[in-house]
């Protein structure tokens, strides 16, 4: 009997293996993952007909009679501590927080056809509502809507809808990247040292609205501060991240912030040096950590759902801004304490921080302040004249991706040293 239970265990753990190996992750299916003890049980005890179906590297989970079932697909792990988790924090307090609803999720999924693999999955399993979140899934998931007009599929931070089951939803984040900005350029400038550094993931709208919004919030605080950028093509690499980090700190970069998931630039802070972390509020938790900008996706998801189950829900393009209380900085959110590296900051840019943070919240100032000229780039062109605001279609497009914009994101503002990245 032993050495059958034996045999039983080391036959799962070989199969494990291969799987990870081709490059896939398996997702959890319809609870938290069981841990590394419980795995080998529960593979032996669940019915078969219960079990997720395989798609390739990928377990699909199943749906939940009788319940309206909402399947979320995410770019990293669920417990990244960064832009994945943020998002499984907010399916988490759907399934807590709306009545008769499961929820499900498959993780490290890759985009391009992996994620149409996964999407395409998910609907024919009975989903009604699927959340793609990550850039690189939007063709993915404008193709299975066409497939599944029943099924309601939204697509965070892309540009793409059909005014019927798919739409876009993005949230101003460069509010809290501007605040965070302020934050940076203040403690450099206390600090002696006037040089700032940006981790950027992918070259799209996304990242260049994120980093100048940063840059803008530093020339509030410190206008002599200049801010260098690396590039990692990637959004979820714990080891470049930190790499590229190192390679800020070892630049001359007194504070970095990242755009990418895990909390490396506060990790690898060198002492009297400090880093900017991402996504999730739970990740700035070393002293080294300035600030961190985080999203609480919850309400947002469950008013989709509820929309979509009242049939009520159109895909569009939903853009919230930070009076809708999905969006935070670290340390100046009620019921929050600020960071150490705070203390020492000059009292009038603290309340500077402060005030446009309350301002933002009663939406009283917005994206479209944080983009309002006088804007020049690091060219010397002029961007946006005094006064003047970028449009909703200049914050999300390049004209090289065929967006309508007319000013469009394809500038680096004038405080950024780095060269624009190549859009191939």
């Amino acid at each position: 009997m032993k050495k059958n239970v034996l045999w039983l265990v080391t036959l799962l753990m070989v199969a494990a293996f291969v799987l990870s190996a081709c490059g896939g992750a398996a997702a959890p299916a319809t609870e938290e993952p069981a841990s590394a003890e419980e795995a080998p049980a529960a593979a032996e005890e669940a019915p078969a007909a219960e079990e997720p179906a395989q798609e390739g590297a990928y377990q699909i989970p199943t749906i939940e009679d009788g319940k309206y079932n909402v399947a979320f697909v995410y770019v990293g792990p669920h417990d990244d501590g960064g832009w994945s988790q943020a998002h499984d924090v907010g399916r988490m307090w759907v399934e807590e927080n709306v009545e008769n609803v499961h929820t499900a999720y498959v993780e490290l999924v890759a985009e391009g056809a992996d994620a149409e693999q996964v999407i395409r999955s998910l609907a024919r399993k009975g989903f009604d509502v699927i959340f793609t979140t990550s850039f690189g899934y939007m063709d993915a998931s404008e193709i299975v809507a066409d497939e599944f007009p029943d099924v309601d599929i939204v697509h965070l931070t892309g540009y793409k809808a059909n005014g019927a089951n798919f739409g876009n939803l993005m949230g101003a984040m460069e509010d809290m990247k501007y605040l965070a900005g302020m934050l940076a350029g203040s403690r450099a400038k206390t600090d002696g040292n006037p040089k700032l550094g940006y981790i950027a993931t992918f070259p799209i709208p996304e990242e260049l609205r994120l980093g100048n919004a940063f840059s803008l919030g530093v020339e509030q605080t410190c206008p002599e501060c200049t801010i260098d950028v690396r590039w990692i093509y990637s959004w979820h690499d714990p080891i470049l991240e930190q790499e590229a980090a190192s390679s800020l700190f070892d630049g001359g970069a007194q504070v970095v912030m990242t755009g990418a998931d895990t909390p490396a630039p506060a990790e690898v802070a060198p002492e009297g040096k400090w880093g900017i972390t991402y996504d999730y509020s739970g990740n700035c938790t070393v002293p080294a950590c300035l600030t961190s900008m985080y999203w609480n996706w919850g309400p947002e998801y469950a008013r989709i759902v509820e929309a979509s189950r009242e049939g009520t829900w159109t895909g569009g393009w939903e853009y919230f801004d930070a009076d809708s209380g999905a969006l935070g900085l670290y340390g100046f959110m009620e019921g929050e304490t600020p960071q150490p590296g705070v203390e020492g900051l000059p009292e009038e840019d603290v309340a500077m921080v402060k005030d446009t943070l309350a301002k933002m919240l009663a939406g009283e100032f917005t994206r479209f302040d944080v983009f309002k000229g006088p804007i020049t780039d690091n060219q010397g062109n002029v961007v946006l004249e005094d006064g003047v605001s970028l449009e909703q279609s200049d914050l999300d497009g390049f004209a090289q991706f065929g967006s309508d914009c007319t000013t469009c994101m394809y500038w680096w503002n004038e405080n950024i040293t780095a060269e624009l990245p190549d859009l191939e």
